[in-house]
């Protein structure tokens, strides 16, 4: 067993029964520790997970990967005919196609970082019942094999914008594109923070794996997917402020195409909140993987 997980302490002769003990294994992680070192260790673990996270998702469909692109276009369509075309939601002025795709792309690595992490315990159970490893690993490899999905619908999001760049001046690439990378950290700090806080949670509480699924659709009309800032009241805006997620997505909105409403104080709260999610779900994570196989 490794070390890192369990403390041996050698102590009096202690018994129990006609057994008697003089070595006494208890756990000692501290509950706002995080085994880097371990992680790095199992670093090829890590990766044979998102190696099977990835071959696995389309394994037996006929179009393999290019899923990762028909969704993102799909559900770009259906915005645009729903949202655009019938309800007549302005898009600032904003090829509709890159607005929606802007958003979409950003929220489904939260939202799928999110879904996947949250059933950590419940569908790994086996696997941590029979061998040890650091059991965030299967986390961060899900987080992992999220972000590669990605980086392929943001290829796609750059040759449409690309294309609009070149036949429209409505678009103003700035700067703020520099923060790409910080905004994506942050929502994989969410996403993860969330997912391991409900997943243990949902050993014991099973119900909560429903209202994961129907929170996560609600939360995405709780941010400027589909709406721009610029269309709700002051009011409105005050509250969806509150919404970290939503900093992030106006910000890379922002970055691309030049209109939305970008907010340093904004952009510090969904930092904080992240890393305060982040801290809080390793904590509720340490204390599970200590008895979780009890419950599962």
């Amino acid at each position: 067993m490794n070390q890192d997980a369990t403390d041996h302490q050698t102590s009096p002769t202690i018994s129990s029964g006609d057994d008697v003990w003089t070595l006494v294994i208890t756990p000692h992680r501290p509950l706002l520790e995080i085994p880097l070192r371990e992680l790095w260790e199992y670093r090829d673990l890590l990766w044979m997970l998102v190696q099977r996270e990835i071959v696995t998702a389309y394994k037996q469909t006929i179009l393999g990967p290019i899923w990762y692109l028909l969704q993102p276009l799909m559900t770009m369509l259906v915005f645009i005919v729903v949202f655009g075309n019938i309800a007549q939601i302005p898009t600032d002025g904003l090829p509709p196609a890159l607005f929606y795709l802007a958003g979409i792309v950003m929220w489904n690595y939260f939202a799928e970082a999110f879904s996947r992490t949250s059933t950590t315990f419940t569908m790994n159970a086996d696997l941590f019942g029979k061998v040890y490893f650091p059991r965030l690993v299967v986390p961060l490899a899900l987080v992992v094999s999220g972000l590669l999905k990605f980086l392929v619908q943001l290829s796609l999001f750059l040759i449409i914008f690309t294309y609009f760049l070149l036949s429209t001046d409505r678009l103003h690439p700035n700067l703020w594109i520099l923060t790409i990378p910080f905004l994506v950290l942050m929502m994989a700090a969410l996403g993860l923070g969330f997912g391991v806080i409900f997943s243990s949670m949902t050993t014991k509480y099973r119900d909560l794996t429903f209202v994961i699924q129907f929170g996560v659709q609600l939360l995405m009309y709780a941010t400027p997917i589909i709406y721009p800032m610029s269309l709700l009241s002051p009011r409105l805006k005050q509250i969806l402020w509150w919404n970290p997620i939503a900093h992030l997505i106006e910000t890379f909105r922002f970055a691309f195409l030049g209109e939305g409403e970008v907010s340093l104080l904004g952009l510090s709260y969904s930092a904080g909140f992240a890393i305060i999610v982040l801290i809080t779900g390793m904590m509720i994570f340490n204390h599970t993987e200590r008895s979780f196989m009890d419950t599962v």
